[in-house]
């Protein structure tokens, strides 16, 4: 037999044997085929089996990444001065707030 056949032959055995659901052990036995040459075709067939061939394509589902909204401190802030917004966090450094604000004082 030539090369050919015995591969084709085989890609007929391995798709019969997926198709079929059963368990190796169980599909060899029945069909007469050595669960070891089985696995080892299974392997040199790799993609160019007729399951990978007629295999449905993975669907994929879009998804829309979002940014997440900002969390701020439960003991945050906010203070206006005029077009100025200043949001302070816990633990902020009072002396810059001072210089900040002082700052903005002058501009508005």
């Amino acid at each position: 037999m030539a090369r050919v056949d015995v591969q084709k032959k085989w890609e007929a055995r391995v798709a019969a044997f997926r198709a079929s659901g059963e368990k190796a052990t169980c599909w060899c036995k029945a069909n007469e085929v050595n669960r070891r040459q089985l696995y080892t075709w299974m392997k040199r067939l790799g993609g160019s089996s007729e399951r990978t061939l007629s295999a449905k394509p993975t669907p994929f589902i879009p998804v829309v990444v979002t940014p997440e909204a900002e969390t701020r401190p439960a003991s945050a802030i906010r203070i206006r001065l005029g077009s100025a917004i200043i949001e302070v966090d816990a633990g902020f450094n009072a002396t810059l707030l001072r210089e900040v604000v002082k700052a903005l004082e002058v501009v508005c």
